[in-house]
């Protein structure tokens, strides 16, 4: 070593030379400090105790002249320095061709492999798969979605006893969980503790008319209020706002009375609500024969809980280890509410006496039964005894991840449990749930189809109870769906008949149904897709109908703001409803015969149709979803809100201090801010993977943004402005203007508060759709 040193030495000063070192020593006593650089051959040299004495004192410095190079020295040292420059140059080519080789062929299909090392991770770009072309997306879901396949699982799930948190839907949670399993997708389960309201243990809930016992009742209502409530009854047709104003007009007393209500046109929680509004004691309902194809004898099941999830932990998560508050939904109701069969109706309604019915209310009349309103000698008794029972309950999931944006996800979801066989309701979701996620999980392990977006398919339970495993996962992480969620896509009752279509949707999704539907082969005719079909029977297309609170898909929408859609093939108008639902005759001979014997091929196509939006939304660079609809939205009821302002003002029913300008340019900034994000979709480079995800972010904000922050989801649950439920809605400060045009009884303090928060909520949607903060241009 010394020997190289010596040699190296040579080269750059023709001789060795000693190091150089220096000493810096401070004063004990605060003096100055010294420094001592010795350039000496001798470093050995014996100095004071403390490094510095005898230096200071007998410092004698020796150095020797540096004699001059000789050519043979420069020689040496441009060698030197050329062998230095080519070992750097090898060096960093050897680097570089390395990173090149890390880096995937740009017309790469199989499944990324990755063969970084660790320390190389952090030099390499987002990595954006090259996708499949999408006509050969859905020619691999076509081969993989069969219909003996679909037949095979149906008959798997059919179980008549899979009440929610019975063993039954247990039993049916595990083929579900094995399934997915399976599948090679990552699974996993969720347990919440909820409270479900049970029919009496012993005995049931009684009917009596002018002291006759009408017979035994099977079908409830869950959380009915309990008690015995006794009083004349009136009939009030379906129950609605509208049939009880009529009552109202005729100054019928309705306080303390027994309802009578047909079942239908809305659910049955809504029912009670608007009875309980009029203080009435209890509410009877019944399947009216013109509305219902049911034999007289058919019992009916289902809630009355005004909302969605648990009504006893409202707003929050029944997790077992919760801390439930001491508190109850705002939803559940204070009177009595029960099922009657046709049959016991029939009985009470050929006894009523008082007025005819208006003629607008009797359609089909019952045989032998004239429809009248009632009168006071028509008292009847309601008793309810139904049992609230702690049970924990199970949702299943698997995963299928994405490849580049993993953490952004759409979820197809599919209610598990029913009253009784549940066939329409239940079985048809869960078995397309399971086939979808079969096939999209062969794509992928087959390395042909990369989805960039994850899909998570969920098997939800207590359904029937109003969404309780649903809202009760959506409470639980809220703050992270509504930030991650891309879409929810519901399952459930996809099929109940056959040559029509209909679906409930946010209006964000309606060119992708649109789309979708202009793929899927029509089953009554091949020679036509369902968007052509749906428009020759119907002479035009209005696919989307307003989203009812009973919808699975309502409490992802209004409730999480994630952009939502339920969707049914179902028959022609002039063959009704398929009358099955909350009986214990969904079965599957029922759905077949509904179905003309075609029930396969259509659970078949309604799994094409949930699966080519799906795929669509985890395929495409950028979101299928378009913002600009919302425009039209907003505009339709801001319009309505400034005419029947300017009519109260030239009235003189309203002062003139309510002014819509602000609201009015909060509807003009959203749709510049909507133009302005599709200006920048046509113009964006799709190969760039962080520019199509913030895009991305932004169009799926938009749902979560028209939720109001103003009100609170203990009280308001449905926060969404335009398709929530509550005082904070556009719908809500309709009604209130409509309360000072037909009564002048609305408040012009709460009016304004409605126009500055409703406002304020389409503006920060706005602003948040423009995208930046310094993207915002907000003069008004």
């Amino acid at each position: 070593m010394d020997h190289a040193r010596t040699t190296i030495s040579k080269i750059f000063n023709g001789e060795p030379r000693s190091y150089t070192r220096f000493s810096l020593t401070q004063n004990m006593e605060g003096g100055d400090s010294q420094v001592e650089m010795k350039l000496s051959p001798e470093m050995d040299e014996e100095v004071g105790t403390n490094g510095v004495g005898e230096h200071l004192k007998h410092h004698r410095e020796s150095y020797k002249k540096k004699p001059p190079r000789t050519p043979k020295d420069i020689c040496f040292l441009i060698a030197a320095t050329l062998l230095i420059f080519i070992i750097g140059y090898l060096i960093g080519y050897l680097v570089h061709r390395k990173q090149d080789k890390t880096l995937p062929p740009c017309d790469q299909t199989e499944a990324p492999v990755s063969v970084l090392d660790d320390e190389d991770l952090s030099l390499t770009e987002p990595y954006a798969p090259k996708q499949l072309d999408w006509k050969d997306v859905k020619s691999m879901l076509a081969d993989r979605l069969t219909g003996s396949q679909i037949d095979a699982s149906l008959s798997e799930f059919s179980r008549n006893d899979h009440q929610a948190g019975s063993p039954g839907d247990e039993a049916l949670a595990n083929k579900v969980l094995k399934r997915f399993q399976e599948n090679n997708m990552h699974t996993w389960t969720d347990e919440h503790n909820v409270q479900l309201q049970l029919p009496p243990a012993s005995g049931s809930n009684t009917v009596t008319f002018r002291g006759q016992n009408l017979g035994t009742l099977q079908g409830y209502l869950a959380y009915s209020a309990n008690g015995t409530a006794q009083g004349p009854v009136v009939y009030a047709h379906y129950g609605q706002t509208e049939d009880f104003d009529y009552l109202k007009d005729l100054t019928i007393n309705l306080s303390g009375k027994i309802i009578l209500v047909r079942a239908g046109k809305i659910s049955f929680a809504e029912k009670v609500a608007n009875a309980a509004t009029m203080n009435a004691s209890g509410v009877l309902i019944y399947p009216d024969p013109a509305d219902y194809a049911l034999s007289d004898t058919t019992h009916l099941f289902g809630h009355v809980h005004l909302g969605s999830g648990d009504p006893y932990t409202p707003g929050f998560p029944s997790f077992h280890h919760t801390q439930f508050p001491p508190t109850r939904s705002s939803g559940l109701p204070n009177i009595v509410a029960q099922t009657i069969t046709a049959g016991m109706a029939k009985t009470i309604m050929r006894q009523m006496g008082g007025r005819k019915a208006p003629r607008i209310w009797v359609k089909d009349e019952q045989s032998g039964v004239q429809f009248k309103l009632g009168d006071d000698s028509d008292v009847a008794s309601v008793e309810v005894n139904n049992v609230l029972v702690e049970t924990s309950i199970h949702n299943v999931f698997g995963v299928i991840k994405g490849v580049q944006d993993e953490d952004r996800y759409v979820v197809i979801g599919a209610q598990r449990d029913a009253w009784g066989p549940g066939f329409a309701k239940s079985t048809v979701g869960t078995t397309l749930l399971v086939e979808l996620a079969k096939a999209i999980s062969n794509m992928v392990r087959e390395g042909r189809f990369m989805p960039r977006r994850s899909l998570v398919f969920a098997s939800w339970t207590a359904g029937e109870y109003g969404s309780i495993g649903a809202t009760e996962w959506l409470e639980g992480y809220l703050t992270s769906l509504n930030m991650k969620a891309y879409s929810y896509i519901s399952l459930d009752g996809v099929v109940t008949g056959s040559g029509s279509f209909k679906a409930s949707a946010s209006p964000l999704m309606s060119d992708l149904l649109s789309e979708t539907l202009k793929e899927v082969q029509s089953v009554s005719d091949p020679q036509k897709n369902i968007y052509a079909q749906v428009a020759a029977a119907n002479g035009q297309i209005s696919l989307l109908e307003p989203m009812q609170m009973t919808d699975p898909a309502y409490p992802f929408l209004t409730f999480s703001g994630i952009p939502s859609i339920s969707f049914q093939i179902t028959g022609e108008q002039a063959s009704g409803e398929y009358p099955y639902f909350s009986t214990l005759q969904d079965t599957r001979d029922k759905l077949n015969t509904a179905t003309s014997g075609n029930m396969v091929q259509l659970i078949r196509a309604a799994g094409q149709v949930a699966g080519h939006m799906a795929l669509r939304l985890v395929h495409d660079h950028l979101l299928r979803m378009s913002v600009d609809t919302y425009s039209k939205v907003i505009t339709g009821l801001v319009i309505k809100i400034i005419d029947k302002v300017d009519e109260l003002q030239m009235s003189g029913q309203l002062p003139s201090t309510i002014t819509t300008d602000w609201l009015s340019s909060a509807r003009g900034s959203y749709g510049r801010s909507a133009r302005d994000l599709k200006r920048i979709i046509q113009d964006s480079n799709l190969e760039d993977v962080e520019q199509c995800r913030k895009i991305n972010d932004r169009i799926m904000r938009v749902e979560a943004n028209l939720l109001s922050p103003y009100v609170s989801p203990t009280t308001n649950p449905f926060r969404h402005i335009l398709l929530g439920a509550g005082p904070h809605t556009l719908g809500a400060l309709v009604d209130h203007l409509e309360a000072f045009k037909s009564s002048g009884s609305g408040d012009v303090e709460l009016l304004k508060t409605q126009f500055a928060l409703a406002t304020w909520t389409i503006q920060s949607c706005s602003n948040a759709l423009a995208g930046d903060v310094w993207d915002v241009d907000n003069e008004m």
